[in-house]
């Protein structure tokens, strides 16, 4: 790895007074190609430092390329797109993300010019601008995707995300129904959609899950039902039937006893009458979809009144009433189709905080219990007086 010139005895690189007075720097690199420091030097001495630093890192096999990162960011990530097998409602959010709240300040930017500090305040300014946490979360989780490839691409040295948990989302809290109300809310959408609240809530199943569902992923003897496919709605109008996101996706759930009559119901009078035939239709006999059934909804909650909820809350629900149950980790991971246990974890902890109110419950009981009789025996009752 040579690169001198013949009036310069270093053994890597070459520096030469330029007439200005600075100092240039330049080495042959592992590719066999000739690189100039970016800048020039006050003295011979700092050019020479950063000629040793240059050796080090193709030592260490930490050398990368610099001419390789000078890429626009928005080039680069159209094609980190392009390369990934991403589901089409994901391809959707990512163009979204990119298009609107990464491309504008990043996007002309070179890879090797994208900094900590830049990534710092175009954060800020993104968080200032307030399209919502959940919205720049996912922004930056993204952008540190494809900056993470660039590192593995050898275009850049490290990834310059370094925001301690930018990338976390921490969503509001969903409201979760009592158990009248769910039956309420069933009651008060159009009969042919009964069975599909009952079953969002009771079965734990998302809307794409509910949309895409068929005769035959049901067993009411066995009282199960088989998610494996589920359906997305674009912005386009265009309605994309996939598996689930993951292999967790695709499980069995066992349901209760007390919907399973509904369902009986449902399908002898509202499902298209064929094995393959869709669980839940339209009134025309279209497949579901989530933008036709939001005035169906916004109808039926203000019919049970209720307050302002989503469809999606109906599987909270179910989530939070199965962790009631006791169920383990594990259980409530494959009951909801998921592979992390972080989902799971909150049901976890709302179950915990429900049996704190229990125990508050039953201690207020208690203490009425052990208040005095009303005849002036301030004993203990007799039937929690102690023995002996």
């Amino acid at each position: 790895m040579g690169g001198n010139n013949k009036g310069n005895r270093r053994r890597f690189g070459a520096v030469r007074k330029l007439p200005s007075g600075r100092f240039q720097a330049r080495y042959t690199g592992p590719d066999d190609q000739e690189h100039t420091a970016p800048n020039t030097f006050a003295t011979k001495t700092d050019a020479e430092i950063w000629l040793s630093k240059k050796e080090a890192e193709i030592i260490n096999q930490e050398w990368t390329d610099p001419d390789a990162g000078k890429i626009p960011f928005r080039d680069y990530a159209a094609t980190w797109m392009t390369e990934r097998t991403l589901r089409p409602k994901t391809v959707q959010l990512y163009e979204g993300l990119l298009r609107l709240h990464i491309n504008p300040t990043l996007g002309d930017k070179l890879l090797v010019d994208i900094t900590a500090r830049l990534i710092r305040q175009w954060h800020t300014q993104l968080t200032n601008d307030g399209p919502g946490s959940s919205t720049v979360a996912k922004a930056y989780r993204l952008l540190r995707g494809v900056l993470n490839t660039a590192v593995e691409d050898e275009l850049i040295k490290k990834n310059p995300c370094k925001i301690k948990n930018a990338g976390v989302e921490r969503p509001e809290e969903r409201p979760v129904l009592t158990v009248p109300q769910v039956f309420e809310l069933a009651s008060a959408v159009p009969p042919r959609f009964r069975a599909l609240v009952l079953l969002a809530t009771f079965g734990s199943l998302r809307w794409g899950e509910l949309a895409a569902l068929r005769q035959h992923n049901l067993d009411l003897d066995a009282r199960t039902v088989r998610i494996e496919e589920s359906v997305s709605e674009m912005k386009s109008g265009e309605l994309i039937t996939g598996r689930p996101k993951t292999d967790a996706g695709v499980r069995v759930v066992t349901l209760p006893e007390v919907i399973i009559s509904d369902l009986t119901w449902h399908l002898q009078r509202f499902s298209e009458q064929e094995p393959d035939g869709l669980v839940f239709i339209g009134e025309h006999g279209a497949q579901l979809r989530r933008s036709a059934f939001t005035k169906i909804w916004a109808k039926a909650i203000k019919k049970a009144k209720l307050p302002a909820i989503h469809v999606h809350d109906l599987r909270h629900t179910g989530n939070t009433l199965a962790a009631m149950t006791g169920a383990s980790l594990k259980e409530l991971m494959a009951r909801m189709g998921h592979t992390s246990t972080k989902a799971a974890m909150i049901y976890l902890h709302a179950a915990k905080d429900r049996d704190r109110a229990i125990a508050d419950a039953l201690g207020e009981i208690v203490k009425e219990g052990l208040k005095p009789k009303d005849d002036g025996d301030n004993g203990p009752p007799e039937a929690l007086a102690p023995v002996g």
